[in-house]
């Protein structure tokens, strides 16, 4: 396994600047980057496509060679500005992107991760990006960042590293997570008061990671007559926008998003789209930990926002914060009362329980039972 300080000393060059999304195969790399780097050399980015945009920037300022790294799901993010901005055909930009290789071929992994790791290579191969398999044994591993970094000078252009599972060690640095404020109950114990409080007869929308882990399991004790609970368990960021879509086909629907705050984040616009549609049986939940909890526990930028200011700014109807279980009740009764689009942030800590199972249903499985409730008119 490869010591994650030594990795970033060698990819990183004479002027280091990191940025990308945290992936649980590069956790400890993250984790190091996260403790160790100052601000100006390391930025966690709403998205992928943003931390393309900022290792742009860096690498005109500066001449050198920046690293973004992700999981391979967030590459889809990527397209746009690397073949239209970073390509050797416009601007050339070097830079290495180092990607987490979830559903290796070979390698057991998720549902929603088997498709995107099978067509990795061809993907780059189609965006003409050269890439490396960094190695487990660390030498080698070292050359290959050395002879990534020089591609991408030699090329003008991004040149990828895929990362596979168990390639780092632990890091020696620790990111110590710091609480939104203090005495917050858990989000799981704050997703059990919402579903609990929203009724049997609500259509909700998951986000992805430990949020929709919780509710299955949750569900799974406590099932309600049928299945209504949709759980993304990709497409980070798009969970607000598969509720408004079920909100506007079924004006009559009682539709609640339960978000994260990365996942907020990272497709910040929809908020904007959301109130535009002005759907009143729209409802969002921001389950908001500040930090990516399922892959690490780096922090967000969300520390920096007035979540509920913000919905109102982007033209939602009302919107509240609240910070303990006993006023989730008053809080969903509130947003009816006033309509949707609402928003409703419930502050909570970070963490999760260690034992947290992962569904057990195939999503094609959920997704027939989620849409037969819905069409039944019984939701």
């Amino acid at each position: 396994m490869i010591n994650p300080g030594t990795f970033v000393d060698a990819i990183g060059g004479d002027t280091p600047f990191f940025t990308g999304v945290p992936d649980s195969l590069l956790k400890q790399l993250g984790t190091h980057i996260e403790a160790t780097l100052p601000a100006s050399q390391h930025v966690i980015a709403a998205n992928e496509g943003a931390a393309v945009g900022l290792a742009i920037g860096h690498h005109l300022r500066t001449g050198s060679v920046p690293v973004v790294y992700l999981q391979n799901s967030g590459v889809g993010n990527t397209v746009n500005p690397l073949l239209s901005l970073a390509d050797v055909e416009v601007y050339g930009v070097p830079m290495v992107l180092l990607i987490g290789w979830r559903g290796q071929p070979g390698v057991k992994d998720e549902p929603q991760h088997v498709k995107q790791g099978r067509v990795m290579t061809q993907l780059l191969d189609a965006m003409e990006i050269p890439y490396f398999v960094l190695p487990h044994e660390e030498e080698a591993a070292l050359a290959v960042a050395a002879e990534a970094r020089a591609t991408a000078v030699s090329a003008s252009g991004p040149v990828a590293i895929l990362v596979e599972a168990d390639t780092f060690a632990a890091s020696e640095a620790t990111v110590t997570a710091v609480q939104l404020a203090p005495n917050l109950p858990s989000r799981e114990e704050a997703l059990v008061a919402f579903a609990e409080a929203v009724g049997d007869e609500a259509a909700i929308v998951c986000t992805t990671g430990m949020l929709g882990r919780e509710m299955f399991e949750y569900r799974e004790a406590n099932p309600r007559p049928a299945l209504r609970e949709f759980l993304c368990v990709g497409g980070m960021g798009h969970a607000s926008s598969i509720a408004q879509g079920i909100a506007l086909a079924d004006p009559a629907a009682d539709v609640w998003a339960f978000d994260g705050d990365g996942a907020l984040l990272m497709h910040q616009g929809s908020l904007a789209v959301n109130a535009k549609a002005a759907s009143p049986n729209f409802f969002h939940v921001v389950f908001n930990n500040g930090v990516h909890d399922s892959v690490g526990g780096q922090p967000t930028a969300i520390a920096n926002v007035d979540v509920p200011e913000l919905a109102k700014a982007s033209g939602y109807r009302g919107s509240a914060r609240i910070l303990s279980c006993d006023d989730v009740a008053m809080a969903v009764a509130d947003a009816r009362t006033t309509g949707g689009p609402y928003l409703i942030e419930i502050q909570v800590r970070p963490g999760n329980r260690k034992d947290i199972g992962r569904p057990t249903r195939t999503p094609k499985q959920s997704k027939e039972a989620f849409s037969a409730a819905l069409r039944s008119g019984t939701s």
